[in-house]
């Protein structure tokens, strides 16, 4: 069974940066195709960035810019840097995993359904 335990969420204002963490405590995350989903309310879940098990980054469009996900093997820790926040990226944010495999690198990013292990969500909310 693979955990993964979401943290960093918090209140920010707009302009400011945040950092939110995904560990993976008993996992080998070089294992897995790892990625960053949020939920805004009253939104469906989207993607927002997506790194394979050999740290291949891939980010959704309207991720590229301000968002930066990373993998800290000695932590066992996946990352989520956010930059310049805006409002807009008040949602919840869920660390997802699944074993590593070339679906990991489809165009636009793997699907939320691709993925079989997810965490609890850490809560984000930007002010103006």
């Amino acid at each position: 069974q693979v955990q993964l335990v979401e943290s960093g969420g918090g209140s920010v204002q707009a302009g400011g940066s945040l950092r939110l963490s995904c560990a993976a405590p008993g996992s080998r995350i070089s294992n897995f195709c790892m990625g960053w989903f949020r939920q805004a309310p009253g939104k469906e879940r989207e993607g927002v960035a997506f790194i394979s098990g050999d740290d291949h980054a891939d980010y959704v469009d309207s991720a590229k810019g301000r968002f930066s996900i990373s993998k800290d093997y000695t932590k066992n820790t996946l990352y989520l840097d956010i930059i310049q926040v805006k409002p807009e990226d008040t949602a919840m944010y869920f660390c997802a995993a699944d074993f590593d495999g070339s679906w990991c690198q489809t165009t636009g990013g793997p699907a939320a359904d691709d993925f079989g292990y997810w965490g609890q969500g850490t809560q984000v909310t930007v002010s103006s």
